[in-house]
């Protein structure tokens, strides 16, 4: 080859790379669909993820359940038979926030009971290394342990939505007033809702963003207030819903009820403190009745004791 020929095939190739070069700037300067429909949707639940390969990678119970899927649906089933009370069980799922369905709780239910089963199983195996062989005492045994499981997640899910609610009791007054300045320096429900749920974090502003995402898909912003009323295990936070569905509707100054439904909280929450403190002051006088006042009457006494067994002959 001569030099002609190499520079031609140079040429070429410089000019290939830069056109690929400036092909691939022009669609990296390009806006993305997903950063133009980022801002009008970024409030919805499960934004770019896929909800069934987070379940299968996160959750133990999807993946126990792809390996022993038969069994654990049968024993879920029978478990709901025994059981029953699918409506309460979602209900507190709802409160709880926890994203699960009755069955998945059923199947987590039948883990907790294995985990017992498996546990008074190793107590009877124990006891028959030991020399105590009782076949029927270890089957009840076990059955026993399996229920205290399933039981024992039926109260977790109980506490679990005690307490998710006792953190929005906590949150409501600081949450209505926030909601209250807002709409007293003029800005509309949505947007004071929109600047509420972006400085703010807990369980109250995660009901409040499933609300402002309800608004931004289309729902009404009185219906989707509504909804939360519906939904919630609160009657403070029902009685706040409907409030502002209702001056929504009727046009009613937001703000002023928002600072009393905030007033009327912090009331509430003085008044069960105090009752709670009237309630704890029984038990706050058994230290001293049972601990301090022996010891005071053992330190007053015992040196007369101690005389008088020196002076008596």
């Amino acid at each position: 080859m001569n030099t002609t020929l190499w520079g031609v095939i140079l040429g070429a190739s410089l000019g290939a790379g830069l056109l690929l070069i400036a092909a691939r700037v022009s669609i990296i300067r390009r806006p993305q669909l997903a950063m133009r429909v980022l801002p009008y949707v970024r409030d919805l639940p499960h934004l770019g993820r896929i909800p069934t390969l987070q379940g299968a990678s996160v959750a133990p119970t999807t993946a126990a359940a792809g390996i022993f899927g038969p069994f654990l649906g049968s024993a879920a089933n029978l478990v709901e038979r025994v059981m029953g009370g699918s409506t309460s069980v979602r209900r507190r799922l709802t409160r709880a926030a926890l994203d699960q369905t009755v069955h998945e709780f059923r199947i987590e239910q039948v883990l907790w009971g294995l985990v017992g089963f498996a546990a008074m199983a190793a107590v009877g195996l124990l006891r028959a290394l030991g020399g105590q062989v009782n076949p029927i005492g270890s089957l009840l045994l076990c059955a026993f342990g399996f229920a205290v499981g399933v039981m024992a997640r039926d109260n977790r899910l109980g506490s679990q939505a005690s307490n998710r609610e006792r953190q929005i009791v906590l949150e409501f007054p600081t949450v209505a007033e926030l909601l209250a300045l807002s709409v007293a320096a003029g800005e509309g429900p949505v947007a004071a809702l929109d600047r509420v749920v972006r400085r703010s974090g807990g369980e109250l502003s995660s009901d409040l963003g499933r609300v402002l995402a309800d608004i931004r898909t289309g729902t009404p912003v009185a219906a989707a207030f509504d909804g939360l009323g519906a939904t919630t295990g609160l009657p403070l936070v029902a009685r706040f819903a409907t409030g502002i569905a209702v001056a929504i509707e009727r046009g009613t100054p937001l703000a002023d009820v928002l600072h009393a439904q905030a007033a009327d909280v912090r009331e509430a929450g003085r008044r069960n403190l105090i009752e709670t403190a009237a309630r704890k002051e029984v038990f706050m006088m058994a230290p001293v009745v049972f601990l301090v006042l022996p010891v005071t009457v053992l330190f007053a006494f015992f040196p007369g004791a101690i005389g008088l067994s020196l002076v008596v002959p």
